[in-house]
């Protein structure tokens, strides 16, 4: 779930959702990176004198524009805040008797609340795909005296637990796991969704680096990609986009140059239909299926 705060101030908001304004590209960002669930809290009511009118003004220009990235308003619970009073964040604000609280469409049905946090609680929880073979991006690794070598990171899919052998891609390098920990407690296995340190036994800290990923040796393990096929979105660029750029790419922990090999197809950002086979360039706006190769060893899946 992504929380969308929307500084209600005149001139802030109007700022905010303006062609190139940080809301909108926010709310664009969350929706390609996969994040359905959206909260909306207007924040800085204090300085609007907890205006209704200003909140429904806010509300109606902010449903458009999200409806455009993907959202469904009808889904999104819309919370009127102040972050410096502290009205509506956690307990029902009295300076505000006109709201009445906000609702929001479910699969389950209507769901309603009062405050940011009632919001935050009403957010249903992902399915965590601890059936999947394990892939734990690294996001450093430190030297523990008297312990060891403990890579630490975010499991996104599978489990890991102790004696299970791992290969870190695409250092090729394999051990097998000692132990395993979340907030300095030893745990049975690590699922998706947590933030795991795990010492592994023979490895230097020279050996592995962030930007690996850690995989069961035994189960599908994760190699290095020499060329990997993209969707890309253009959120804001000078000029046109063709064939050899090669952008920086943030791809889980990894930081790597990658080159633009060949554009396949432009395509509608939010539905993924084509809408041009082998485009010259893009720009923009655009959306585009893309081959990228990356400049060096890189691990990378769907």
């Amino acid at each position: 779930c992504a929380i969308l705060i929307i500084a209600g101030g005149t001139g802030e908001f109007e700022a905010g959702i303006s062609k190139d304004g940080q809301t909108r590209e926010h709310a664009l960002l969350a929706f390609t990176l996969g994040v359905r669930q959206l909260i909306v809290a207007v924040n800085k009511m204090d300085t609007t004198k907890w205006s209704e009118d200003r909140f429904n003004e806010i509300i109606k220009e902010t449903s458009a524009f999200i409806k455009k990235v993907g959202y469904n308003p009808k889904a999104v619970a819309f919370v009127p805040i102040s972050g410096w009073h502290g009205d509506n964040m956690l307990e029902e604000s009295t300076k505000m008797p006109w709201y009445k609280g906000w609702t929001k469409e479910t699969k389950g049905g209507v769901v309603k609340g009062k405050t940011l946090l009632d919001a935050i609680d009403a957010i249903e929880p992902p399915v965590r795909p601890s059936d999947k073979p394990l892939r734990l991006p690294l996001q450093d690794v430190y030297k523990i005296g008297g312990i060891g070598t403990v890579p630490v990171g975010r499991v996104e899919t599978g489990i890991i637990k102790a004696g299970m052998v791992v290969t870190f891609a695409p250092s090729n390098v394999t051990t097998e796991v000692k132990s395993v920990e979340m907030h300095h407690e030893q745990l049975e296995q690590g699922n998706p969704g947590d933030n795991v340190g795990f010492n592994v036994k023979n490895v230097s800290v020279k050996d592995i680096r962030r930007g690996n990923v850690a995989s069961d040796s035994k189960n599908d393990p994760a190699k290095e990609a020499a060329s990997f096929t993209a969707q890309v979105i253009v959120l804001n660029h000078p000029g046109q986009i063709g064939a050899g750029y090669a952008p920086v790419l943030d791809c889980h922990t990894a930081h790597i140059a990658c080159k633009f090999a060949e554009l396949k197809e432009k395509i509608d950002r939010r539905t993924g239909k084509s809408l041009e086979d082998n485009p010259k360039f893009v720009k923009s706006g655009d959306a585009a299926i893309v081959k990228l190769i990356p400049s060096k060893p890189m691990c990378v899946g769907k």
